[in-house]
């Protein structure tokens, strides 16, 4: 096979464990090779600036900042980029809003083993990549004319600060996990509250657990 068949992919996740499993699963393909790794956002962006790989796996939680900001970043400076999410999330907590920030498919790490070489030919095909079970998720939506779940309403940051808080989480764990100020995430909770009309942090993780947002 040509050097030109072969596709270049570049691993973002924070547990080497998880990116050398993700390389041994890629190192028994012909036509797929790992042409770099990063630990952290930070790195992700610089490094991937540098690299000339055509795909990316993109870990949707990174320890500096969250994976649909990265992603958000990255599809600034390549557009054409294909970017495949990888999590630990359900798909039917973020492989959505991933999808709309411009993620070309969302896999769980749970379903990489038997997915991922699949998902990385398809969308360095320029195709999505998405699993049975979220195409029929999708699909019992088209047409629903309900309003939006007021979960969808928050912004990427302010959906996490949710789960995290609705995880039994203090503010202040919350602001050392994700590298930020305990007044920065405070200003998040509030937001949040407001926007989804609730009192407290009790009302916050009742909605959650009622509405699937957390295991």
């Amino acid at each position: 096979m040509t050097e030109k068949a072969i596709i270049k992919v570049f691993i973002a996740d924070d547990h080497a464990i998880v990116r050398e499993g993700l390389k041994q699963i890629l190192a028994e393909t012909r036509d797929i090779a790992v042409a770099g790794e990063a630990e952290n956002g930070l790195d992700a962006i610089k490094l991937f600036r540098k690299s000339e790989c055509q795909v990316l796996l993109l870990d949707i939680s990174l320890p500096d900042r969250n994976g649909i900001e990265v992603l958000k970043q990255i599809k600034k400076d390549k557009p054409e980029l294909a970017v495949l999410m990888l999590s630990m999330h359900r798909e039917d907590q973020y492989a959505i809003r991933a999808l709309k920030a411009g993620a070309a498919g969302y896999l769980t790490k749970q379903s990489a083993p038997r997915e991922l070489v699949t998902a990385i030919r398809q969308v360095a095909g320029g195709l999505k990549y998405i699993s049975a079970a979220l195409a029929q998720e999708l699909a019992n939506h088209v047409g629903d004319d309900h309003a939006a779940p007021l979960h969808e309403t928050l912004s990427d940051r302010e959906y996490q600060t949710l789960t995290m808080i609705a995880s039994g989480k203090t503010v202040g764990t919350i602001a050392k996990e994700l590298s930020l100020s305990v007044k920065t995430v405070s200003e998040y909770r509030a937001r949040l509250l407001v926007k989804m009309k609730l009192k407290n942090s009790a009302e916050l993780t009742h909605y959650a657990i009622k509405n699937q947002l957390i295991e």
